[in-house]
């Protein structure tokens, strides 16, 4: 931060995020988990499929997301976004959430000696 205030700049230019859209689709997921074959959601298809179709879906939007900012630069948030909602999923199904994940980095930004 270069601000007095914690901010990354003084000037009041800094977009907005509402993270809580990632917390609602961990509760989401989660809901969806617990209710089994009687959701009939994607997101319990999933879970049904089991983790190796989840861990399949991470790595073909981690494809998809990685052609999308050497070919088609507009599609990358919409291909992020399906990389997250994978991700999340897959995490939820080994027992983890995205706070396991925040803590992991904050931890190594913690230790890291090299300005980011």
């Amino acid at each position: 931060p270069t601000c007095h205030t914690g901010s990354i700049s003084c000037f009041g230019d800094e977009e907005t995020v509402d993270l809580s859209v990632l917390a609602n689709l961990e509760k989401t997921i989660f809901e969806r988990q617990q209710a089994g074959a009687s959701d009939k959601s994607y997101t319990a298809s999933l879970f049904a499929a089991g983790l190796p179709r989840m861990a399949q879906k991470v790595g073909e939007e981690g494809v998809e997301v990685a052609l999308a900012a050497t070919t088609d630069p507009a599609k990358l948030p919409e291909e992020s976004a399906d990389l997250i909602y994978h991700l999340l999923v897959l995490l939820r199904a080994c027992g983890f959430g995205l706070r396991d994940v925040l803590n992991v980095l904050a931890a190594r930004t913690k230790k890291s000696g090299i300005r980011d």
